[in-house]
């Protein structure tokens, strides 16, 4: 299970641990079945999982059609999802399908008869206090806002299907085919990522990068800088329109600290910067630095 839904799970229990009721799991699509176990792991007393036939595969309005359908059917309290790109697009066509008001990108809940709320906003660069009256809470969790809790060994759930009626034009945008750019991983689930920004000054500059990022098991990651100049493909970028990251280490070489770069590193447990102007704004923030020429400060901790 992706870590941005064991984060929701986490801010669920927390939810319903405040209104006194058990966290219940909603499984969409016959292939979700296998998860059920896992669910129970993380908190989820039961598990509802919906199969219908229009569910081929992902598509948002089916997706979001099926949570609409299933609050319909369940009445829960409130509905919780991860503030990925998906849940946030699910919830709000499930919010849009109920006419009922959605919140995103939370870190905090109080639960009272307005609910009052601490999100991120601004792309990060601000947190925002709001308070919210709703028959139904509707609430996404801001990625990396809050702790995964440690699964539950040997849980198992009880599943139960739920039978809903989806009209044929939920299946108007659903996915037809993969491909696999990847495998293993990644640049949202390394341990270590090495980011190059403007400074590495091209594409073959990046060769020192990937030697350090292969001696400590991470991956290379970039700026948007570095995207709009061609040297790497956006696939890398980290940042409010790139990838968010939450590795061990971040190790940004050559790169100023943008916000929008900053809201997609931000996360990270520790940040090392290597750059050689020790005012700029990834300098100032990060809990590292190192101020130097990158090609000669890279291959030196890579030979070390």
């Amino acid at each position: 299970m992706a870590e941005a839904s064991l984060e929701a799970f986490a801010f669920a229990g927390g939810v319903a641990s405040q209104l006194g009721i058990a966290v219940e799991a909603l499984l969409i699509g016959a292939d979700a079945a296998s998860l059920a176990d896992e669910c129970a792991a993380h908190g989820a007393a039961t598990v509802h999982h919906v199969v219908d036939a229009a569910i081929t595969d992902y598509g948002p309005d089916a997706h979001g059609a099926a949570v609409a359908a299933a609050a319909g059917a369940l009445s829960p309290s409130a509905l919780v999802a991860s503030g990925s790109d998906r849940g946030n697009e699910v919830l709000a066509y499930a919010a849009a399908e109920l006419d009922l008001p959605f919140v995103a990108n939370c870190l905090e809940v109080k639960t009272a008869d307005d609910w009052e709320m601490t999100r991120v906003q601004w792309g990060g660069s601000l947190n925002e206090d709001a308070r919210l009256t709703s028959s139904l809470p509707i609430l996404s969790v801001a990625p990396h806002g809050v702790e995964t809790a440690e699964p539950v060994a040997g849980a198992t759930a009880t599943v139960q299907p739920l039978d809903v009626a989806l009209p044929e034009s939920v299946t108007a945008t659903m996915i037809q085919d993969r491909i696999v750019l990847s495998e293993g991983v990644t640049l949202a689930t390394a341990p270590v990522v090495v980011g190059g920004g403007r400074g590495v000054g091209s594409a073959e500059g990046f060769e020192v990068l990937e030697a350090l990022a292969a001696k400590l098991g991470g991956v290379v990651g970039c700026s948007r800088a570095v995207t709009n100049n061609g040297w790497r493909p956006h696939s890398d970028q980290v940042g409010q329109t790139g990838t968010r990251i939450a590795p061990q280490l971040y190790i940004a070489c050559g790169i100023s600290g943008a916000i929008q770069h900053w809201v997609g590193a931000k996360a990270a447990k520790k940040i090392l910067a290597i750059n050689t102007d020790p005012a700029a704004n990834m300098v100032v923030k990060a809990d590292y630095a190192i101020i130097g020429d990158l090609f000669d400060v890279v291959p030196a901790i890579t030979e070390s």
